[in-house]
């Protein structure tokens, strides 16, 4: 939605409130696919994830995308 903003000429404000929420949602559809964790148990496709993500977010001759975005870790112990 804020790239159709952003390509409308508009400058878009995108609040994410926990990117490790995407992060854990990768993890769960990784495993449904049955695809093998890395060494410390994320998606082997999580850098490449993250950074097709990452630079969605961007600015256009007529437009841009800033974004705030949120991390918060629970400790699961």
């Amino acid at each position: 939605m804020a790239e159709k903003f952003r390509d409308e000429g508009r400058d878009v404000l995108l609040f994410v409130d926990n990117i490790y929420r995407y992060t854990l949602a990768g993890t769960e559809v990784s495993a449904l696919l049955g695809r093998m964790p890395s060494a410390v148990g994320y998606q082997p496709t999580l850098a490449e994830e993250m950074g097709v993500l990452q630079e969605r977010i961007t600015s256009t001759k007529t437009g841009s995308i800033t974004s705030v975005q949120a991390y918060t870790y629970r400790r699961m112990t």
